[in-house]
């Protein structure tokens, strides 16, 4: 028997905030410039919904640890610039958390230090703080299970109570993983092919999240 959802495990970049449309080109221009030429779709595939960690061991198996340092703190430089000019909170965002009655909280691959910076920009931070979770705080990030298990250990919470709310590939995965159920926002960059699969409710309008988590 399904248990009912006790918890909503929202990720961070492109579900709360709308940065990945900051990343992706900030990404693929860096890549032009260091040596490692990349089109937006390889940059989806590659680093999008990873952790920092993930991403700078990729860069560094092809170019090197020095250029994916250089890679890495240019990025961060670039990306916090980007942030402080516009960043707003993905679209009816605001309107979902108001409607959501159920306990919440993030677990992203960002650090918090990024968090603290892009949720404090969108005035995000106050409404989930104490209950923020980083895959710097496990061995393994998404589409490894570690980070959702965290959270839902950290919260109380059953893994099989759990939804999470994601809008990348290695996201949902990890969601499966974590024996959770998971709903693919596919109202961002990630095309909703790439996010459907079992146990994935696939939605393209963050205003429809709380009536499909009341149905579920």
């Amino acid at each position: 028997m399904i248990k009912p959802i006790e918890l909503v495990i929202f990720d961070c970049d492109g579900v709360l905030v709308d940065t990945e449309r900051i990343a992706l080109p900030l990404q693929v221009a860096l890549g032009a410039e260091l040596g490692w030429p990349l089109t937006e779709e390889e940059v989806m595939d590659r680093f999008i919904g990873r952790s920092s960690a993930s991403i700078h061991e990729a860069i560094a198996g092809r170019l090197g640890e020095e250029t994916a340092g250089l890679w890495r703190e240019s990025f961060e430089q670039r990306h916090r610039e980007a942030v402080d000019a516009g960043l707003s909170a993905v679209e009816g965002l605001p309107q979902a958390l108001g409607a959501i009655t159920l306990p919440t909280c993030v677990a992203s691959s960002g650090s918090h230090d990024k968090m603290r910076h892009t949720l404090g920009r969108t005035g995000l931070y106050e409404h989930f703080e104490g209950r923020i979770y980083s895959a710097t705080e496990v061995r393994r990030g998404k589409p490894a299970p570690d980070l959702f298990l965290y959270a839902a250990q950290r919260m109380g919470v059953d893994p099989a109570a759990c939804a999470v709310v994601e809008d990348s590939r290695p996201g949902v995965e990890a969601a499966r993983a974590a024996g959770m159920r998971s709903f693919g926002y596919a109202g961002g960059l990630t095309p909703a092919e790439r996010l459907e699969g079992a146990g994935t409710v696939v939605f393209h309008d963050m205003r429809d999240l709380p009536g499909l988590i009341a149905s579920d």
